[in-house]
């Protein structure tokens, strides 16, 4: 499950870092902070 945890974060904060270098600020910095929060390091919702 912390794997899985650990992927979706990652792909949430790639996707925001994408979306931030192709112009959309916004959308870019809301995936990063819902990726920092999925995480299984530091910040979780799910603990």
């Amino acid at each position: 499950m912390m794997f899985v945890l650990w992927l979706i974060a990652a792909i949430l904060v790639i996707s925001g870092i994408v979306s931030i270098v192709r112009g959309a600020l916004t959308w870019g910095i809301v995936l990063i902070v819902v990726g920092l929060l999925v995480g299984p390091g530091g910040v979780s919702i799910f603990t």
